[in-house]
């Protein structure tokens, strides 16, 4: 590569140095024929003429040649003696400004070829700018994005198509006009403090209020960036816009929901209050009559119960019953109220003693049955200790009572991974089970997916085991199958921070 470079140079400068030989020969011919036919004092602008298109042609030192070559060619045959080189005392003057002007036309027309070649290059560059910037142009108008153009007057100088269909002027309307006073723009902050920090940084962004050609505003997301010139001079703001009027809208929508959530949550809150201060206050003042009522009519039954038939000592019996049923509704009730206002007491809980105490507590209602436990590999949680015994005692309760048509009960306790950060507990049973569409109503209070009459209970056992679990941030759920058993399962956190 390196020699076809040098080997172009080298023709290069014999072609040049070979024109200034040449011309200056056909010069001396030109200037020889015409003295032949008597045109007189032609020789001196042949001679001049090769210099100017010598220098034009091939630079300061073919021009140089050329001039040497004329001034010995002016010298030999035109200047008395002929067809010698001698040069008298008169001829020195005539030649210096021969060669003075020689030499001025020479510089001319290097100077003239040299500043015309700068101009082609300058007008060659300046044609693959323009078509560069009319190719940006036509690529930016290609974008649906809101994209113009302003000088640092604000006069807007780019107007593309985006911006057209948003705001709904045309290029030929928008251009030459005022940015802010065609838009209406309404900005968040001083203009004087967005252009100081637009020129401190060369970059703005921000949410802007416009106005569009029917009169609507919008809101958008503005982005501005500062053009410079070669001199580092602040020339140009282009600016992008996207409407985000229907996205300002929704944020507004729904933090106006949301207060509205929240004020609606507060007086729920405070409602729910009332509500267990209510229900504890009614079921502790209902204890003290209730017992006077299952004091008096046991008495009563004691007292005349052996003058009575057997239908009124039936009567007297269902009385004591309800109230039995009544008593324990109220501790219930009691029971399930008081966890909302109980403070939980977390720490870590050993799940298996947990289980032992539960069944301990429950296994008195097995007595006489037939019951085969599972225990499996039961792991350490953290949680408030006599809220999930509790829950577990409810549970073991429900797989107990539920299993009392079976002739071999079968209960099934043990535990599986979460997610990350839960463990999750399960009680299994084979009992009666129950139809997965009225699974959303276990868990309510005093809902009852099976008559009194033949399962015994408040309905309020499930309720209480979701409001411990949800005070723990977990979860309760349950599968079942009619007839084929029943699984509980709950989450609890494995570590502290939860």
């Amino acid at each position: 590569m390196e020699q076809t470079l040098q080997a172009r140079i080298a023709q290069s400068v014999v072609l040049r140095y070979t024109l200034a030989v040449v011309s200056s020969g056909l010069a001396l011919a030109l200037a020889l024929l015409a003295s032949h036919y008597h045109f007189r004092n032609v020789e001196v602008p042949l001679f001049l003429f090769v210099v100017a298109v010598t220098a034009w042609y091939g630079g300061w030192g073919p021009a140089a040649v050329a001039l040497v070559l004329s001034i010995i060619s002016f010298d030999y045959y035109f200047t008395d003696p002929i067809y010698t080189l001698y040069v008298s005392a008169a001829d020195v003057p005539y030649l210096i400004v021969f060669t003075g002007f020689a030499a001025l036309v020479a510089w001319f027309s290097t100077v003239r070829r040299r500043v015309e070649r700068d101009l082609v290059r300058a007008r060659d560059h300046l044609q693959i700018e323009v078509a560069e910037r009319t190719q940006q142009a036509s690529l930016l108008n290609l974008t649906h994005d809101t994209i113009f153009v302003r000088d640092m007057s604000d006069v807007i100088t780019y107007w593309n198509r985006g911006a057209q269909e948003l705001y709904g002027w045309t290029a030929a309307e928008a251009l030459g006009k005022y940015s802010q006073q065609l838009l209406q723009t309404v900005f968040p902050a001083r203009v004087e403090d967005i252009r100081q920090e637009l020129l401190r940084t060369g970059r703005w962004e921000g949410e802007l209020q416009k106005t569009k050609a029917d009169g609507t505003r919008v809101v958008v997301a503005s982005r501005w960036s500062l053009r410079r010139d070669e001199q580092e001079r602040a020339v140009a703001i282009l600016e992008t816009n996207n409407d985000i009027t229907e996205r300002r809208r929704r944020e507004e929508e729904i933090q106006n929901l949301n207060q509205e959530l929240g004020k609606r949550s507060a007086e729920l809150e405070s409602m729910n209050k009332e509500l267990e201060a209510f229900a504890y206050s009614i079921s502790h003042d209902l204890r003290a009559p209730l017992r006077h009522m299952a004091g008096f009519t046991e008495l009563l039954q004691k007292k005349v119960g052996a003058t009575l038939d057997a239908k009124s000592n039936h009567f007297i019996a269902m009385i004591l019953d309800s109230a039995k049923r009544m008593g324990n509704l109220i501790d219930d009730l009691l029971a399930f109220s008081r966890i909302g206002r109980t403070e939980a007491q977390k720490s870590r809980v050993n799940l298996g003693q947990l289980v032992n105490e539960a069944l301990a507590e429950v296994r008195q209602d097995t007595e006489g049955r037939d019951v085969v436990w599972k225990i499996g590999e039961l792991r350490d949680f953290y949680g408030d200790r006599s809220m999930f015994r509790l829950v577990l005692v409810n549970l073991l309760s429900n797989a107990i009572k539920f299993t009392r048509t079976r002739t071999k009960a079968e209960i099934e306790i043990g535990c599986t991974d979460g997610n990350r950060d839960d463990l999750v507990v399960f009680v299994k049973d084979n009992g009666v089970g129950f139809d997965m569409r009225y699974v959303n109503k276990l868990f309510g209070v005093f809902q009852r997916l099976h008559p009194a009459d033949t399962f015994d209970g408040t309905g309020i056992g499930l309720a209480t085991v979701q409001r411990i679990i949800h005070r723990h941030g977990g979860k309760v759920w349950a599968e079942g199958v009619v007839d084929s058993g029943a699984t509980f399962y709950f989450s609890a956190p494995k570590s502290q921070g939860y």
